[in-house]
């Protein structure tokens, strides 16, 4: 698990029965919400929802390695890979306790939205230096 080390949110996922599919694993979907929940774990500790900026979600992406089953529960994490000007670049990775293995990937890019104007705007500088120090405190470097 000392890759999990490596990222400042580790938000801890129950997979619920309800979230398998037909063929008996848990749902490509599902790990999208899952991936959000860690999102929101991670922007929490910004206090992102308090601030004059919207977050939206331009593209995502999940790399399947392995199928999930209930019952498991598993460790998702994240961070951010890249900082651009009005941007981030957010990597996750989804490990199962019941596998003890990373059985996903996944990215998206998250833009700042102005809430007045609905459009694009940079980064404010106190989110850019939360982000930064909370990347720190696993010893993540964006610079």
């Amino acid at each position: 698990m000392t890759l999990l080390n490596q990222y400042p949110i580790a938000h801890e996922q129950k997979v619920a029965w309800g979230d398998m599919d037909a063929f008996g694993h848990v749902n490509n979907v599902m790990y999208y919400r899952y991936i959000e929940s860690a999102r929101i774990a991670y922007f929490d500790q910004l206090n992102i929802f308090e601030q004059d900026v919207y977050t939206v979600v331009a593209s995502n992406q999940c790399q399947y390695l392995k199928p999930v089953f209930y019952p498991d529960t598993l460790t998702v994490t994240a961070r951010v890979e890249e900082m651009r000007n009005s941007a981030i670049r957010m990597h996750y990775v989804l490990y199962s306790t019941q596998q003890q293995q990373v059985v996903a990937n996944g990215e998206a890019v998250v833009v700042f939205v102005d809430k007045v104007e609905m459009k694009k705007m940079s980064i404010p500088t106190a989110i850019r230096e939360s982000i930064l120090a909370l990347e720190h405190s696993v010893n993540h470097d964006l610079s």
